[in-house]
């Protein structure tokens, strides 16, 4: 072992070159891999280790206390097919008409519970104690505003005696809105109660349903009034990082693809490259195995230090990106970080990849006897590609650009994996520039007008900020006469439910100059009438809903029939917009808490702010701003992407050509010895992978096409219209074609110069 340890090292530090490629390939693949994995385990495991954890409601079932006894909806938690089951509780909706904890006004769903226990939906106490008196009330964790010195607060409903904040909690189920002791709920005077279901079966949404079915089959028709499925939460749980999920997955199998072939591409050199290696080696002793050995020994070495550097570079930009994915929403007590299994597969999995990608061009020496491999020499055999070189040689191209475009078919096997690799290069640009187009015109969407836009926030006492001295009306008035205002849209937010659901919801309501731009649409038309609601392609999927289904929105005992008449590209999952009369049904006399201000073009936006802060110290105006995050985010990390894997397939086409120079320093130097410049040598070296280039470029346009509309078609939160899809044009393509070319070039470019410096007494001589 020691002889093949010794052979591979002097293997390694011989061929440095082709260890710095490897080393740069697996680790550039590493990082990229790492990055996909570590998202996708990110979306499935936290979720269901927490999930299980908690003993987290298949389905939170609120049934009608007027239509079922308490005997009934718990005789149902015992029905076959049921696994546990909780309750049934107490739930009673209060109305809370200020600010809770950071929190807009709104229902409060409120259920009377004993203790955070059970058997199904253990809640988790993050701050405080648990409600044990009447008088005391625990709020969920939604409300963001939770930490010692929030304990004590006052809750304060219409219609229900005051309540004392002694914790906060948290449920993987979203079970409720704020919990209290059972006997505290008589006062709050219960509508309702609720089941918590845990089913046998339950891993697809038809079992799902096929066991609530069951569940519920004898409570009395129209008892069940909503329930809320697990898969809602799920969805919800990793909605943005599922947005992020297709890109980073393409880009990590084409990492992955690169990686084998590149891999491969320089072992299978280096066999060819090595046969009186091999021949020497037999002759001394070593077995068949023992050179197998040697190869597989000089390919890991490198291959290892890249995975290793190529992992902690993945874990260090990893962390950042599940930051972004997972900012914003609620994760419960889910432990959101980097997978340690995902360290271990790629600190594994990489060098095995690698190693058996290595393998099969390394069986080549084994079957190779001592006296042929000494004898074989490194150069092409007799023939090969001969037809086609001759066939080029008739044309009216130039010598040196002929003998190039010939040389591929000497090695059809290297030039077919370095096409490939080129290939691959050319399908991470495509993707890189329609996902490129594609987000800058999503980012840009609303925004063709040109108008400055600036936010203009209404100060609040409880944010320790100045209120301000005019009221809702005045406010309006002042903005739309300061100079430079063109449009004016008045905003009010509340939370409301929907009926037939379990969770609030947060609605905007805008009164005055369209919020929403009709380019944002991708269906229907803005809310005008009472009940008319706006929503983005991410809250319709979590709630079953469509263009066009009636829905009620409730609130302060209130309720508005309304229908979903518009559908946004993108929006929060958890807010849905409509008219300011629909506020005024449902809570009358609510006011603005922020005015959205568009300028008239060549207006200076920031005078226009300073103009506003002069007016009313309780006005806070801010210059709105014109990037988008999503945007950036995609845009860049493509970028970087095709930044690495363009330059994976460069050191490909490099060790390709630097491979072929040194297998034809004899040829080189016969050919400079009867007049072929240094110039011609350079040319038609780097002509020698142009064509493979080209092709490539040609075969790869159409992959990265196909896979920049899988990409844009999968992103779930995001629905962009064909407009924004079909971003191709005749220049870009062109473009594009040559990328192959440009891929090539770049990777020729130092072999080829060096074959254009050889002298030619020192080849002829070492002849």
């Amino acid at each position: 072992m020691s002889a093949v340890w010794r052979a591979s090292r002097a293997a390694v530090k011989r061929r440095r070159l082709q260890t710095v490629v490897i080393g740069l390939v697996v680790f550039c693949s590493t990082m990229t891999v790492m990055l996909a994995l570590g998202l996708l385990l990110a979306t499935e495991g936290p979720f269901e280790k927490s999930f299980e954890k908690q003993r987290g409601a298949h389905a939170v079932t609120t049934l009608d206390r007027s239509k079922v006894t308490d005997a009934q909806a718990a005789a149902s938690g015992r029905r076959p097919g049921v696994a546990a089951s909780a309750g049934p509780f107490g739930l009673a909706v209060l109305d809370v008409p200020t600010d809770l904890a950071g929190s807009p006004p709104g229902p409060l769903a409120v259920v009377g519970r004993a203790d955070p226990a059970g058997p199904v939906d253990r809640v988790e106490l993050l701050v405080g104690r648990w409600a044990t008196r009447p008088g005391e009330i625990v709020l969920g964790s939604a409300h963001g505003g939770y930490d010692d010195g929030s304990l004590g607060l006052k809750v304060e409903a219409r219609g229900a005696p005051p309540l004392t904040v002694v914790g906060f909690a948290t449920s993987m189920s979203k079970s409720a809105a704020a919990w209290v002791a059972p006997a505290q709920m008589a006062a709050l005077h219960p509508k309702a109660v609720q089941m918590l279901y845990r089913f046998d079966v339950a891993d697809t949404s038809e079992d799902f349903a096929s066991s609530l079915a069951g569940a519920t089959a004898e409570l009395p028709r129209g008892a069940v009034t909503s329930s809320q499925s697990y898969f809602t939460l799920k969805r919800a749980f990793s909605s943005l990082a599922d947005a992020y999920l297709p890109f980073m997955t393409v880009f990590g199998v084409l990492g992955l693809l690169v990686s084998v072939l590149i891999v491969g591409n320089v072992v299978s050199g280096a066999v060819v490259s090595g046969y009186r290696h091999i021949g020497v080696l037999k002759a001394l002793g070593f077995t068949p195995n023992q050179v197998v050995a040697v190869y597989l020994v000089m390919i890991s070495v490198p291959a290892v230090v890249g995975c290793a550097l190529g992992t902690l570079a993945g874990g260090l930009l990893t962390e950042p990106v599940l930051k972004i994915a997972f900012g914003g929403i609620q994760t419960g007590t889910a432990a959101i970080g980097l997978s340690p299994w995902v360290v271990v597969l790629c600190l594994l999995g990489m060098p095995a990849l690698v190693a058996v990608t290595a393998l099969v061009p390394a069986l080549r020496a084994h079957r190779l006897s001592a006296a042929r491999a000494i004898t074989a020499g490194s150069s092409p055999r007799t023939g090969r590609g001969l037809r086609v070189q001759r066939a080029l040689a008739g044309t009216r191209l130039p010598r040196a650009v002929s003998l190039g475009l010939g040389q591929p078919f000497t090695r059809p096997g290297r030039a077919g994996l370095t096409m490939a690799a080129i290939v691959l290069g050319v399908v991470t640009v495509t993707v890189t520039v329609g996902l490129t187009s594609t987000m800058l015109a999503f980012g840009n969407a609303g925004r063709g007008d040109g108008k400055a836009r600036v936010a203009v926030q209404v100060g609040r006492a409880d944010q320790q900020q100045t209120a301000p001295k005019l009221n809702d009306a005045a406010i309006e008035k002042l903005l739309r006469t300061l100079p430079g205002a063109s449009e004016v849209t008045a905003r009010g937010l509340l939370q409301v439910r929907l009926s037939g659901y379990a969770q609030n919801r947060f609605g905007n309501f805008y009164r005055g100059d369209p919020a929403v731009d009709a380019s944002l649409l991708v269906a229907g038309r803005l809310p005008k009438g009472p009940g008319e609601v706006l929503a983005s392609p991410e809250f319709l999927a979590q709630h079953g809903l469509a263009l066009g289904d009636r829905v009620t929105l409730e609130a302060g005992g209130r309720k508005v029939a309304g229908a979903i008449v518009g559908k946004t590209m993108e929006g929060n999952p958890l807010a849905l917009d409509t008219s300011w009369e629909t506020l005024e049904r449902l809570s009358p006399g609510t006011e603005a808490i922020e005015y959205g201000v568009r300028l008239a073009p060549g207006a200076d936006a920031q005078a226009y702010v300073d103009a506003v802060q002069a007016a009313d110290p309780g006005l806070y105006a801010t210059v709105a701003s014109s990037g988008n995050n999503v945007t950036t985010t995609v845009v860049g990390f493509s970028s970087v992407f095709t930044i690495l894997l363009s330059t994976v397939a460069a050191l490909g086409v490099f060790n390709t050509v630097l491979l072929n120079v040194r297998e034809r320093r004899r040829d080189l130097g016969m050919l400079k010895s009867i007049g072929m410049t240094p110039r011609q040598v350079v040319v038609m070296t780097v002509t020698s992978v142009a064509g493979l280039g080209f092709v490539g470029g040609l075969l790869g346009i159409p992959l990265g096409v196909a896979g920049h509309r899988w990409i844009v078609d999968h992103v779930g939160i995001v629905e962009f219209p064909a407009a924004m899809k079909d971003v191709w044009a005749a220049p870009q393509l062109l473009g594009l074609g040559l990328a192959g070319v440009a891929i090539a070039a770049l990777g020729a470019a130092v072999p080829a110069r060096s074959a254009g410096r050889m002298r030619i007494a020192k080849v002829l001589h070492n002849e």
